[in-house]
């Protein structure tokens, strides 16, 4: 599988304001949040992050699927990239987050059944 980048995620301590925000600017569909605090954008194109439980870190970040994400990790990590959330796997995907050497964030992700 080619490396697509397919999902976009936005993260704020504060999702209601982050919510009326790219909501009302792009007017998107941003449903009511999951118990891990994680809510889709139009239909799950996209989802916003709570991450007051989780440090509180503002971001925005676009992911890449990848058919192995712990190599995605290594490999990205031989090229310079930072590990900032290491792999979690939930149950339905698995993913990452990294800091390219030029400072960005970035996601690499993988389903564990098609979708």
């Amino acid at each position: 599988m080619p490396a697509n980048m397919n999902y976009f995620e936005i993260g704020s301590p504060d999702p209601e304001g982050a919510k009326a925000f790219y909501g009302s600017l792009f007017d998107w569909a941003i449903g009511e949040p999951s118990p891990a605090a994680y809510s889709t954008v139009d239909g799950g194109k996209g989802g916003l992050w709570d991450t007051s439980g989780i440090g509180g870190a503002s971001w925005a970040i676009f992911y890449v699927q990848v058919d192995d994400v712990p190599a995605a990790i290594t490999k990205a990590e031989r090229l310079g990239a930072t590990v900032l959330m290491p792999l979690v796997d939930n149950g339905a995907i698995e993913f990452a987050h990294l800091r390219d050497p030029q400072g960005n964030r970035f996601g690499v992700w993988k389903p564990k059944a098609e979708r």
